[in-house]
């Protein structure tokens, strides 16, 4: 089997926490963490992008086998496992830079991104407020951003953050991990 990678770049506040429960999905070969959106010229530093001035927020580039997850089903753990009814916030993390967003590659995640949006608006009580917007330059997170979780499980933000999505995760999507 050649694999044909696609691609998606998804933001749903801090890009450890899409990072940590994105990675151990079947059919997802890389993760990177980044920073995609703004509008101030450049390439844009994490302390930069945390002070909310250049317009950036923080994604992950997903690298996945769409022979064996979809995008649809990518979309709808994403969706399902941040808070996609909170403008520019993901709990304690404020700002546009957390901004639940899809930067859709081509018209057909477009379509896929707004149908899966429609399907799963009855499931919250408050409207999907996600951006959905065409894919902008991506530009990598400086390397101690990558792998984050799974190299620092035991820090504060990732144990009251980060290990209760990873746990929603297997929860309900326990026949999609690796």
């Amino acid at each position: 089997m050649s694999e044909q990678l696609q691609i998606a770049t998804l933001g749903g506040g801090c890009f450890w926490c899409v990072e940590a429960v994105l990675q151990p999905l079947k059919g997802v070969v890389k993760v990177i963490p980044g920073y995609a959106g703004g509008t101030v010229p450049g390439i844009p530093t994490y302390r930069e992008v945390c002070s909310g001035l250049t317009g950036h927020a923080e994604v992950v580039e997903v690298h996945f086998n769409p022979e064996v997850i979809s995008f649809e089903t990518l979309l709808q753990v994403f969706m399902t496992t941040h808070d996609p009814t909170q403008l520019n916030k993901q709990g304690g993390d404020v700002g546009t830079q957390y901004r639940s967003v899809v930067y859709y590659h081509d018209s057909a995640q477009k379509a896929i991104t707004e149908q899966v949006i429609k399907k799963l608006q009855p499931e919250f009580e408050n409207p999907i407020v996600t951006e959905i917007s065409p894919a902008p330059r991506f530009f990598p997170a400086e390397s101690y951003h990558h792998n984050y979780y799974a190299q620092n499980a035991d820090q504060g933000y990732c144990q009251y953050v980060i290990t209760p999505k990873v746990a929603k995760l297997r929860q309900y999507y326990a026949a999609l991990l690796k």
